[in-house]
């Protein structure tokens, strides 16, 4: 019996819609695959090796997945995260992309209408817009937010405790409002404490700034009971943005990450952002600093 040929390109799952990696741009349009277009690939198949297991998990609890991607851009994950694996579930299952560039959502649109992705729809809203939104569901299984800018990263986090997911998928970007609030007090902070040298020239400004807003968003997802992995996406070759901040609610003890928050919004002076920060204001009330 004669082995199959061997595939034109290994790299590329079985079972992958050579049409819509044409329609994202990673093969050219008559099927090759370049340099930028490995890099582009690996990166999405990377990302989905941490969303699967994920997904599975749901599947196997309930008897659909319903996952909300915040900042979608051109949904390169949303339409991969469909084609390796709700196309194939036959249910109601439903992925949902949120950006606020109309004509990228119209784009969208007209791709799934194309691939007949008739599990995948495309709302154009901000993320803080689709916290109240009456277009999404009450209950959402798994919320990402990839490159979401500055806030936006912290509004996927309110909508995914809103929505009581069992998922938070993150790869912050941009995260300038710590790093100027860190600015504006630096002044006096210099006077109490040291470790405010941490943050005193302007570049260790912005970089302690990024740094310490994943750091917050990691014990605020704590506080809600979720249980945090933080770890790399990518080479740095590819991306300097490149954290990725993996969350499953186990309904954990929340009261020493509640606590820890705090302690550390008011070590560097940061207590004005408490409401960014605890969501939850009962949780707030019972932080002793």
């Amino acid at each position: 019996m004669k082995k199959p040929p061997p595939s034109e390109y290994p790299e590329i799952r079985a079972g992958q819609s050579i049409e819509l990696l044409k329609a994202l741009h990673i093969l050219t349009r008559d099927g090759k695959m370049n340099q930028d277009s490995r890099r582009k690939l690996k990166q999405v198949y990377h990302l989905y090796q941490f969303i699967e297991p994920l997904l599975q998990e749901v599947r196997n609890e309930r008897n659909e997945i319903t996952l909300v991607d915040h900042g979608a851009g051109k949904s390169y994950l949303g339409f991969i995260l469909y084609d390796l694996f709700f196309k194939a579930l036959k249910d109601t299952s439903h992925i949902y992309g949120i950006e606020t560039r109309e004509e990228l959502v119209t784009h969208s649109r007209e791709l799934a209408q194309h691939l007949d992705f008739g599990g995948m729809s495309f709302l154009n809203l901000s993320v803080a817009e689709s916290i109240v939104s009456d277009q999404l569901p009450n209950r959402v299984d798994v919320v990402t937010a990839l490159h979401a800018c500055d806030t936006a990263t912290d509004d996927a986090i309110h909508f995914a405790f809103k929505k009581q997911a069992s998922h938070i998928v993150l790869v912050p970007c941009c995260q300038a409002e710590v790093a100027a609030v860190l600015r504006k007090n630096k002044g006096k902070q210099l006077a109490k404490d040291a470790l405010t040298e941490l943050w005193r020239h302007p570049i260790h400004t912005r970089e302690f700034g990024s740094h310490l807003t994943n750091v917050l968003r990691c014990l605020q997802l704590e506080a809600h009971g979720y249980q945090v992995t933080v770890t790399e996406l990518v080479g740095w070759e590819h991306s300097m943005k490149n954290e990725l901040i993996i969350a499953s609610y186990k309904n954990l003890p929340r009261q020493r990450a509640a606590q820890r928050l705090g302690e550390v919004l008011h070590s560097v002076g940061l207590e004005e952002m408490n409401a960014r920060f605890f969501v939850d204001s009962g949780l707030l009330a019972e932080v002793k600093i």
